[in-house]
């Protein structure tokens, strides 16, 4: 397995991260495809025989259960200073107001819950999901510092949104001299390829790390030709993790 820097950051993730949004069961959320713990736990522990150490996963990947299973694999497969753990904060988690967005609140009550989940103190890698349009983004952005600040989280990402909202956040965190961005993972396989054009050279040229979801296609290509998971190496693989 090869190994590059998150980044800008001093910590050696694996060229290759293994996402676990296929991973939860219980048909829970958006991911009643998901595969539950016993036939999950395979994927992780191969994974990590073969060098990875990178791992994705998020608070609305199956409402939770796919963090709570990889923490479970990660406490009886690896040592926890050897990986690095990224999750997600945005997507609705339950009914009613704050369940779901960037706001302060929602990222206080959803860093914990991550937590929990995971059966970690800190998590290596915290992500917002998406772009939190009802929110400002200094309120985001603040409170995403005082987490680092807290010790729950090492570094911050983004993932899923345009090259100039991306680019502002960082201006704004620097402004205020808030912890920025190391990361940024967007959606780029064989089917889109915008993020070439638009979030590829942007992040190329700062010296943030990019990884990519769904490499593949995997939603539209997999299934027709009856394959459940793999990777594809990016083009620029000396720019980009696979996801």
């Amino acid at each position: 397995m090869k190994y590059t820097k998150l980044g800008r950051t001093g910590i050696d993730v694996s060229r290759i991260c293994l996402g676990c949004m296929s991973y939860g069961g219980g048909n829970l959320g958006n991911h009643a495809w998901s595969l539950p713990e016993e036939e999950s736990r395979p994927f992780i522990k191969k994974a990590l025989e073969a060098g990875i150490n990178f791992f994705d996963t998020a608070n609305r990947y199956s409402l939770g259960s796919s963090e709570e299973i990889l923490g479970r694999a990660i406490r009886d497969f690896a040592r926890r200073d050897e990986v690095v753990i990224a999750t997600k904060v945005y997507g609705r988690m339950r009914p009613g107001p704050n369940g779901a967005g960037l706001s302060r609140k929602a990222i206080f009550a959803e860093i914990d819950n991550s937590l929990r989940r995971l059966g970690m103190d800190y998590v290596d890698l915290y992500q917002i999901h998406r772009f939190d349009h009802d929110t400002p983004i200094e309120e985001t952005l603040e409170a995403l510092h005082d987490v680092v600040k807290a010790g729950k989280a090492r570094y911050i990402g983004a993932s899923s949104m345009h090259a100039w909202q991306f680019a502002r956040a960082l201006g704004i965190a620097e402004k205020n001299g808030w912890t920025r961005f190391v990361s940024m993972q967007n959606l780029v396989n064989l089917l889109y390829r915008e993020e070439e054009r638009e979030n590829a050279a942007a992040v190329r040229g700062g010296r943030y790390r990019r990884y990519s979801l769904e490499p593949a296609g995997a939603r539209q290509i997999e299934p027709r030709l009856g394959l459940h998971q793999h990777a594809h190496r990016d083009r620029r693989g000396d720019d980009s993790a696979v996801r």
